[in-house]
């Protein structure tokens, strides 16, 4: 079975290298939609795959960390990058380029290693990351699922080479969420959400 959850955040960007003229020289923002979906063959105590009061947590801390963010690629202009940090106090740098497809494939690497981090307490079974979907306009998007993610072909995505600025940090629950996953912790999800 499959269970998906809905998130939504505005960010803006620059997609070098594009085809479109406007979106590979130009700043500009979208209205983004993400889809996670999760899957598992078995039910918890309260015959759900998954509860998604506890998406309400972690999960949607690291996807809001890019609303009303500025997504940089690591590989842009120096110049461009330290100028988007200095007028921005939200910022986050990738090691690829934040195109739809790029988003979704980082979103998936770093909640799938937080879902495989998160202790369960509810008799969640085997349930794994099945895909993420990122709506980056209202006719396209893109979806990625485990081969694509881990992809060297696509562009390796290392945790420790995506940044957050202090602001994003700031607004988590925990400001050293982020460190705390890099470095292999175990989270524990809440028994009352």
């Amino acid at each position: 079975m499959i269970i998906r959850k809905l998130f939504k955040f505005e960010n803006a960007h620059v997609v070098r290298g594009c085809s479109t003229l406007k979106c590979r020289s130009s700043l500009h923002g979208h209205s983004y939609k993400v889809e996670v979906l999760f899957e598992s063959n078995f039910l918890d105590n309260g015959q759900m795959i998954y509860d998604f009061g506890l998406m309400k947590h972690n999960m949607k801390a690291f996807i809001e960390s890019f609303d009303h963010s500025v997504a940089i690629w690591s590989g842009d202009d120096a110049e461009y990058i330290k100028d988007m940090q200095k007028h921005s106090l939200r910022w986050v740098v990738l090691p690829v380029s934040p195109s739809a497809e790029q988003f979704s494939r980082v979103l998936f690497v770093v909640l799938d290693k937080l879902l495989v981090k998160t202790t369960t307490l509810n008799g969640e079974k085997e349930v794994k990351l099945h895909s993420i979907i990122v709506h980056e306009t209202q006719t396209g998007y893109a979806q990625c699922f485990r081969e694509d993610a881990y992809s060297k072909a696509m562009g390796e995505i290392a945790l420790s080479d995506i940044l957050f600025s202090d602001e994003v940090r700031a607004d988590w629950g925990d400001s050293e969420l982020f460190e705390k996953l890099k470095n292999g912790e175990q989270f524990i999800n809440p028994r009352e959400v």
